[in-house]
């Protein structure tokens, strides 16, 4: 098959990518991504596995007329819509670029594959679509997104659902991502206190810290991405969760593996918003896909990742 991965050179399509190239399911691989992250770490370091299966294109979502040519030349079968305007913990600040992104980039993409001969679409959208929930939820959950980003993934939704009578479509609802790859953002609650914690010894919570957040591994998130080449999921909504944790839980487990790390609230008087997700999500009836290392493993093996 080919594919096509827009954002493919950020954090979930750099794992993404490499996992295809070592799929004997795919042909090619086009990754169209126009770098504005300033992130090049997909095209340095140990060479991917079939690495002539790659096409690097740089372009942007709001080039109709170059992402067709892209589907039409590289006649592409299957498109991963990654590519998104992501800012946390700054979600609701810079209202007119999620909505260029996210919205009316999501449109022109889903445009132009209505004119295509592409057979499946998958669009990695954010449980923030959810808003807040004290209680675990579940796809029934009517969306409430209380961020800008997170109306703008709705949004972005509402334009993929105009495929689902074309062709298979399916649209995941992904909890915040982390684990380590060579792209990887920082800017994400776990990854930036393993950041913090190896360098500095110190970590920083927002608020009181009992706020609770959904939560997937990056490779687990990338083999699940890859399954959809193969498994027969039917068009539709589904979360993509692994673990609703604690925020002081994610500490408990920096101090055992950083016995003398220090952390500091920044205004403890705040209880942030709450958001649960059922990691019983209904994407489990057609991929089993379940995380076969404890956390705490987890985080280890992140920490030898440090070169120091």
């Amino acid at each position: 098959m080919n594919i096509l991965i827009t954002g493919g050179a950020g954090y979930i399509g750099t794992q993404l990518t490499k996992t295809l190239a070592a799929s004997p399911a795919t042909t090619s691989i086009v990754v169209f991504d126009n770098l504005s992250r300033t992130n090049f770490n997909l095209f340095l370091g140990r060479r991917f596995e079939n690495p002539d299966k790659i096409t690097f294109i740089s372009g942007d979502l709001l080039d109709s007329r170059k992402l067709r040519q892209v589907l039409q030349h590289h006649a592409i079968d299957v498109v991963y819509h990654l590519a998104a305007r992501v800012t946390t913990p700054f979600a609701n600040t810079e209202a007119h670029f999620h909505e260029q992104i996210n919205h009316w980039g999501t449109s022109e993409l889903v445009m132009a594959v209505e004119e295509s001969d592409v057979k499946k679409f998958v669009y990695t959208s954010s449980t923030s679509v959810f808003g807040a929930s004290s209680e675990l939820i579940d796809e029934d959950a009517i969306p409430e997104p209380k961020t800008f980003y997170g109306n703008s993934k709705l949004r972005g939704e509402q334009h993929v659902k105009r495929l689902m009578d074309k062709m298979n479509t399916c649209i995941f609802r992904c909890g915040n991502v982390y684990g380590y790859n060579k792209s990887m953002r920082f800017d994400a609650v776990i990854n930036r206190f393993m950041f913090d914690a190896n360098f500095t010894n110190r970590i920083s919570i927002h608020g009181d810290g009992k706020q609770h957040r959904a939560f997937i591994h990056i490779d687990l998130l990338a083999d699940l991405l890859v399954s959809c080449l193969t498994e027969k999921i039917p068009s539709g909504t589904f979360n993509v969760v692994d673990k609703n944790l604690q925020i002081l839980e994610i500490v408990d487990v920096m101090k055992e593996i950083f016995p003398d790390l220090e952390f500091i609230f920044v205004n403890q008087h705040l209880k942030l918003r709450e958001l649960k997700i059922n990691p019983e999500s209904r994407l489990r009836n057609y991929i089993d896909y379940h995380n076969p290392r404890a956390f705490i493993e987890e985080m280890l093996e992140f920490k030898q990742r440090f070169s120091f």
